[in-house]
C-alpha cells in the first residue's frame, strides 16, 4: 500500500493539492454533515468511499484522540482504508473540529459514547450486510472500547492504534497533584495541568502539519477535569477489559510515551476474544502515522491486511448462515 501521508508537506496533508483535488486524486467519494445528539448539540460527521461501482468490502467508524478531529491528518487514515474498498465514517468529538462544546472539554467521557453509537447506528442500518469495524487512536481506542463493551456482539472487528488502555506516568499529574486531582477538577475544572517536559508524540514532517491545522480546537495541555475522567476511564478499561469478546488488533509503538503499551499488553491478554493480535513495534511513537515512510508503511500495511482478513471471514460466515437456513424441499 502507499499510505496518502507521504503526500503531505509542512502546510497541508493534501500536499499542493487542495481537499477537492486531493479526493480526485485517490478516487474518493466524501460526504459531511451534522447531527443533533441527545443533548441536542450539533456533531459533525463526515464519511469517504471509493469511487466505484465495486461492491463494498465493509464497513469501517473511525474514533480520534484528544486534540484530534476527523478531518486534516486523521482523515488521511479515512482516505488509506476507503481506498482499500470500505465505507468509512466518523465523528469530531464534542469541543473537537467542528463539533459544538467547550474546546478540548471532556468531563464526562458517557455522552461521547452515545454520540458515537447514535451515529455508527444510524450508518450500520443503511448498509446491513457489510461486515462492521470499529477503529480508534488514542482516547478515540479508549472510546471504542467502551463502545463495544455496550455493543458487545454488534461489531465484527475492533482496531486500536496507540489505545488509551492505560496513560503513562510521565504524563500523568505529579504529586501531590495526583492525589488532590477530585478536589481539584472540582473547584477549577477547566484549569490546565502544565507539563514541565512534554514527551515527543509525533516527528517528521507530520509534527509540522498537526502544528499548521487551522481548525484544532484544544492545546496540548488537558483540563483538570479532563485528566480526572482519563484516569477513570483508563482504569473502568483496566477492570472491564475481560469482559471484550470481539475480534480484536491491536498495534502501538513500544516508544510511546502518552499510552504505555504495557497497559496495551494488559488489555490484549486479559480480553476474551477468541481472535486477537497485539502487534508491538519497536523504538515507535504514539501517533504512528507521524513515523519514516517505511514504518508507516509497515504499520498501516498490516492494519489494512488484517481488515482484508476480517472481512472476508464476516461475509463467508454470513453466507454460510444463510445457506444452513434455506428451507429444503
Amino acid at each position: 500500500m502507499s499510505h496518502p501521508v507521504h503526500d503531505a508537506n509542512e502546510s497541508s496533508p493534501y500536499g499542493d493539492l487542495t481537499r477537492e483535488e486531493f479526493y480526485k486524486k485517490h478516487q474518493i467519494l466524501h460526504k459531511e454533515s451534522f447531527m443533533l445528539n441527545q443533548q441536542n448539540m450539533k456533531i459533525f460527521t463526515q464519511s469517504w468511499r471509493p469511487n466505484s461501482t465495486l461492491q463494498l468490502e465493509g464497513l469501517v467508524a473511525m474514533e480520534h484522540g484528544y486534540n484530534s478531529e476527523s478531518s486534516w491528518l486523521f482523515e488521511l487514515t479515512a482516505v488509506a482504508i476507503a481506498k482499500a474498498g470500505f465505507l468509512v465514517c466518523a465523528i469530531d468529538l464534542q469541543g473537537h473540529g467542528y463539533s459544538d462544546s467547550l474546546p478540548g472539554h471532556i468531563p464526562n467521557i458517557e455522552p461521547i459514547v452515545c454520540d458515537c453509537i447514535q451515529f455508527f447506528d444510524s450508518i450500520k442500518v443503511d448498509h446491513p450486510k457489510l461486515p462492521a469495524f470499529i477503529y480508534g487512536e488514542s482516547l478515540g481506542g479508549a472510546i471504542a472500547i467502551l463502545v463495544c463493551l455496550k455493543q458487545k456482539r454488534e461489531w465484527n472487528g475492533l482496531i486500536l492504534n496507540g489505545s488509551m488502555c492505560g496513560i503513562s506516568a510521565k504524563f500523568k499529574p505529579t504529586w501531590p497533584l495526583e492525589k488532590l486531582l477530585p478536589v481539584a477538577a472540582f473547584l477549577a475544572p477547566t484549569w490546565k495541568i502544565r507539563y514541565p517536559n512534554t514527551p515527543k508524540i509525533i516527528q517528521g514532517v507530520e509534527e509540522e502539519i498537526s502544528c499548521e491545522n487551522p481548525n484544532c480546537k484544544a492545546s496540548g495541555k488537558p483540563p483538570m477535569a479532563n485528566t480526572l475522567e482519563l484516569l477513570r476511564v483508563s482504569e473502568y478499561i483496566r477492570r472491564h477489559c475481560h469482559e471484550l469478546e470481539v475480534t480484536m488488533l491491536m498495534v502501538h509503538g513500544e516508544d510511546d510515551v502518552v499510552c504505555d503499551y504495557r497497559s496495551a499488553r494488559f488489555v490484549y491478554e486479559s480480553a476474551a476474544s477468541e481472535d486477537k493480535i497485539l502487534k508491538i513495534f519497536p523504538s515507535m511513537l504514539h501517533q504512528l502515522i507521524g513515523e519514516p515512510m517505511e514504518n508507516v508503511e509497515l504499520v498501516y500495511g498490516f492494519i489494512l491486511s488484517w481488515l482484508g482478513d476480517r472481512a472476508n471471514k464476516a461475509k463467508s460466515t454470513v453466507s454460510e448462515v444463510q445457506e444452513s437456513n434455506v428451507p429444503y424441499y
